[in-house]
């Protein structure tokens, strides 16, 4: 059998070989593992569920915030959890998580965390600092990139869907907020929080022309722009096939434009595919989840605003960290629980096939 991509073949792998593993691997001990072997090393928390934007592709703009945010401390409490068992990446989310009071002092103590393995998958007690990461709007950037950065932050990515000012307040439905976020991807730069990553979910007949633009915006501006697929995540659920744009006719546009040098992945479960320019300036991700699917080397998890735990962007269901909070749990217990969950961790995602279901919560409502 011949696969399209090398994640095609891990995905098929994973589901031959997961079931073999099932029994015997949920009282595994050692470094945070699903049945399918794949290592958990990346915790996406979402902080607040409330956004100050009202992005078309995201929400209607008629419902607000849904479910409820918990104390910093909660938040703490379960990513230790995660951290004691592998976890080395964590990236803030929303909703917007600039809203969110108490948000710097979160950043401080991660940066007292140490991943608890080595590379080599050995236990350490002094092990490395953590990658401590946060996706925003940019709107409130300005005046707490700094504060951030003198927390332990290391990166920042900004969502932009366009780099005019016009084009971004249709999509954003804020007044004069394109020159905010502008300020802000600046400042985070000026502050050692470069380079700056910059998310555009593409829309067919929305915002596609501004394909070359960002390509300009990345080498003139000094920042990573990635061009992600859209998925069907949206809150008024008009996702369609044909409004996606995907991989291939993004790199023939870029192409023509310049042509285009494909970089090495940094890891194995990073999601973009990268690309420079011929002459060496500017950096193109191309994060390509419907058309070019990477889920055979997914690494990642996601804590919800209210202390649920998602394997996957397009879970059908939830599972209540912060429920065995409440009922009293241990450390141990806690541990014991998130093993158990991500055992249950989902081979892949079906979009585009006929029997996929759209997930049971909406991106704003997962965090990004």
């Amino acid at each position: 059998m011949s696969y399209t991509t090398i994640d095609d073949a891990a995905t098929a792998n994973a589901e031959r070989t997961g079931e073999d593993r099932d029994s015997t691997s949920q009282q595994a001990v050692g470094r945070l593992r699903d049945k399918f072997g794949r290592a958990i090393t990346d915790l996406r928390v979402s902080v607040t569920d409330r956004c100050n934007y009202k992005c078309v592709y995201c929400r209607t703009g008629n419902e607000g915030a849904q479910y409820t945010e918990l104390a910093i401390a909660d938040y703490l409490r379960m990513v230790r959890r995660f951290v004691a068992l592998g976890v080395e990446k964590i990236r803030l989310t929303g909703g917007e998580p600039l809203l969110r009071h108490g948000l710097v002092e979160m950043v401080s103590e991660l940066a007292q965390m140490r991943a608890a393995y080595m590379p080599d998958g050995t236990h350490t007690d002094v092990g490395h600092p953590l990658d401590i990461a946060l996706t925003t709007n940019g709107h409130l950037l300005e005046g707490l990139a700094k504060p951030l950065k003198d927390a332990g932050l290391n990166r920042i990515t900004v969502s932009m869907d366009a780099v005019d000012a016009e084009t971004f307040t249709a999509i954003t439905r804020v007044p004069r907020s394109f020159d905010r976020v502008m300020a802000g991807i600046r400042q985070a730069k000026a502050v050692g929080l470069g380079p700056v990553k910059v998310n555009c979910v593409l829309l067919r007949g929305f915002n596609d022309s501004q394909i070359e633009q960002f390509a300009e915006f990345s080498r003139r501006e000094g920042v990573i722009v990635r061009f992600i697929e859209f998925m069907p995540l949206e809150e008024d659920r008009s996702w369609k096939p044909e409004t996606v744009i995907p991989m291939d006719e993004v790199v023939g546009r870029l192409n023509a434009y310049r042509p285009l040098v494909e970089l090495a992945p940094n890891a194995a479960s990073e999601t973009a595919k990268r690309f420079t320019f011929d002459d060496g300036l500017g950096e193109i991700g191309i994060i390509a989840p419907v058309s070019r699917p990477f889920c055979g080397h997914c690494s990642r998890v996601r804590l919800t605003s209210d202390g649920k735990i998602r394997t996957c962007l397009f879970s059908q269901s939830d599972h209540d960290l912060y429920g065995e909070i409440v009922r009293g749990g241990t450390d141990g217990d806690l541990n014991a629980y998130i093993r158990k969950v991500v055992m249950r961790k989902e081979a892949r995602h079906h979009i585009g096939e006929p029997d996929f279901e759209k997930p049971s919560r909406n991106m704003v409502h997962i965090g990004g």
